[in-house]
């Protein structure tokens, strides 16, 4: 896939981006986009949020949605008064907004696809990558179910393809109780990645399972707590948010934790991104100022939002492509 700003990871915090794709300039204001010398602790030119002016408009992901939205607060708080607007639709209803021109930014829980970018270049919409985080698939039961503390992936695609319709199918020492299934949508980045992780993206295995489905990953949760033999998945930091309603299960052994998903043993990590292009960035530089200090401030972001910090070299190229994008 060519995006607007495919560059090399730098070597430095201050990254040096590879030219980008021609885009015809668009005019800036003032109070503009950060401008100015690249800060050499950010790799960033400095933002000020007070003097941002304009409304932002993104939409996508449920899972990238409490990070942008944490995010969004910080911005508020160091005096931004315009008005972000963050739609929990999902990652592919959120891209089917964004190459229409709907939005500004796009949450995604998974990379754009080769036909969501080429719908956007129907569109004249050239979009750009900015890696922001790493998130956990939580695979997670009701709490009273004491008896799955550890999954292998073979047992959870069996479970959630409907190959074991009991958990004493699952494992001779489980208890006969009904499996019910609990998935987010299918126009969930989450629902993708799974589908992509456990049945090579055929999702013709677990649609025929008939979990229930649903883009708001709080109804899953509720789905969960309500019945004793009750399974389902999501972002990790929907099940911390919930964690005295839930019990996530541990997968091959490996619980999903920081130290884990940093080491990769945790098998089923995934990267979190956010969306928008060189021409939305120009002609609205508050876009381009939100996603500055979305880059550079995503860590504080996360002390309340629980993901997972994106690996270094992926932060340092989210940032050359931001500078490429302003060219």
């Amino acid at each position: 896939m060519t995006l607007l700003a495919a560059c090399s990871p730098a070597a430095t915090p201050a990254p040096t981006a590879a030219p980008a794709k021609p885009v015809a300039a668009a005019p800036t204001t003032a109070a503009a986009a950060p401008s100015g010398a690249i800060n050499p602790k950010t790799g960033l030119p400095d933002v000020d949020p007070s003097k941002i002016q304009g409304n932002i408009i993104s939409a996508g992901s449920s899972t990238v949605f409490p990070l942008t939205q944490r995010v969004s607060e910080l911005f508020k708080d160091e005096g931004y008064k315009g008005q972000i607007t963050i739609d929990s639709i999902g990652t592919g209803a959120g891209f089917e907004r964004f190459c229409k021109g709907e939005t500004d930014i796009s949450n995604a829980s998974a990379k754009i696809s080769e036909k969501q970018l080429g719908d956007c270049q129907k569109n004249n919409i050239t979009p750009v990558e900015f890696r922001v985080a790493t998130d956990a698939l939580a695979i997670v039961v009701n709490p009273k179910n004491t008896w799955a503390q550890s999954l292998t992936e073979k047992q959870i695609g069996d479970i959630f393809s409907g190959k074991t319709k009991t958990w004493k199918e699952v494992d001779a020492a489980y208890p006969d109780k009904k499996i019910i299934l609990y998935s987010p949508g299918t126009d969930s980045g989450t629902f993708d990645y799974f589908v992509e992780h456990f049945y090579k993206k055929d999702k013709k295995p677990i649609l025929d399972a008939k979990p229930q489905l649903s883009e708001d990953d709080n109804v899953l949760v509720q789905g969960v707590t309500g019945d004793e033999g009750a399974i389902g998945y999501f972002g990790y930091a929907y099940f911390v948010a919930n964690a005295s309603k839930l019990r996530a299960v541990k997968v091959n052994d490996v619980e999903p934790n920081q130290a884990n998903v940093d080491a990769n043993k945790y098998s089923v990590a995934r990267p979190l991104f956010v969306y928008s292009s060189a021409k939305i960035m120009k002609d609205k530089p508050q876009v381009a100022a939100f996603i500055n200090f979305y880059i550079v401030n995503v860590d504080r972001a996360l002390k309340k939002v629980s993901y997972f910090p994106a690996p270094s070299t992926e932060v340092n190229i989210a940032k050359a492509n931001w500078i490429s994008a302003m060219k």
